[in-house]
């Protein structure tokens, strides 16, 4: 019998195989096995309480939140998840954090344009989507969030292509990306201002469209605010709306659409 608790093990597909077939060869009961269960291992420190059974469950491993945790608390973290068996992510960590973690954890790299560190790439399990994720992007102001976006899908394993600085503002350079845009299988729009371009995206393709209001913008944009209202009333169908520069939530709607 397994014991998690004892023997300091993980769950993962190896060890739910292990105990169903014991339950199958009956040399463990079902009650047996939900107790084992029940003892799930959790990676606490006084700060933080690892969940490693996220991917098992979701599909999408734990990943930290960078913003306002400490350096020491980042690197204490990222070295118990290293010891997974999943991909490590790091989102909204600024190059100061970034570059302290990564010295102090060589095993990993610390992406400054996504403000994403990653470790365990080895633990990328490739091809997840059906078809290729698009990510476009109205202004170079509005980079940070879609490479966080773009980012996330490589680590969760799925193709992505760019089209970056194509808003409404010159819409001759989105039709100059039409081509691309019918080649996804779903795409992210992100854009600050006033907001319009995932509307324009979405009269033009059959493919879904997750849109991702920026905070990039003068005054009355109230931090992506006005973007936000935007997107939702947007007339054109098939368009859903993640959070003011959620590139990560985007990419896991995105990931969760395109999974084969």
């Amino acid at each position: 019998m397994i014991k998690f608790a004892e023997k300091g093990c993980k769950m993962d597909e190896h060890l739910l195989r292990k105990l169903l077939g014991g339950i199958h060869a009956g040399e463990i009961t079902v009650d047996e096995v939900i107790s084992d269960l029940k003892e799930w291992p959790q990676c606490q420190s006084d700060f933080a309480n690892i969940d490693h059974q996220r991917k098992l469950r979701t599909g999408i491993p734990e990943v930290i939140y960078g913003e306002n945790k400490s350096i020491s608390q980042l690197i204490e973290i990222a070295r118990r998840m290293l010891q997974g068996d999943c991909v490590v992510m790091a989102t909204r960590v600024n190059s100061d954090k970034g570059l302290a973690v990564c010295s102090s954890l060589p095993e990993l790299e610390y992406h400054e344009e996504a403000r994403i560190i990653i470790g365990n790439k080895d633990k990328i399990e490739q091809n997840q989507g059906r078809g290729k994720v698009v990510v476009v992007c109205a202004g170079t102001s509005d980079i940070l969030v879609a490479e966080e976006a773009c980012l996330t899908l490589y680590c969760l394993g799925h193709d992505v292509e760019r089209a970056y600085d194509v808003g409404v503002a010159g819409i001759h350079r989105l039709f100059a990306c039409r081509a691309l845009l019918d080649e996804a299988a779903v795409l992210i729009v992100v854009a600050g201002m006033e907001g319009a371009l995932p509307s324009v995206v979405a009269g033009l393709v059959k493919a879904p469209v997750v849109a991702v209001p920026t905070s990039v913008g003068y005054g009355t944009g109230f931090g992506g605010v006005a973007a936000l209202m935007a997107m939702l009333n947007s007339c054109a169908p098939g368009v859903a709306v993640v959070n003011i520069d959620n590139g990560f939530g985007a990419a896991c709607m995105a990931a969760a659409i395109n999974k084969k």
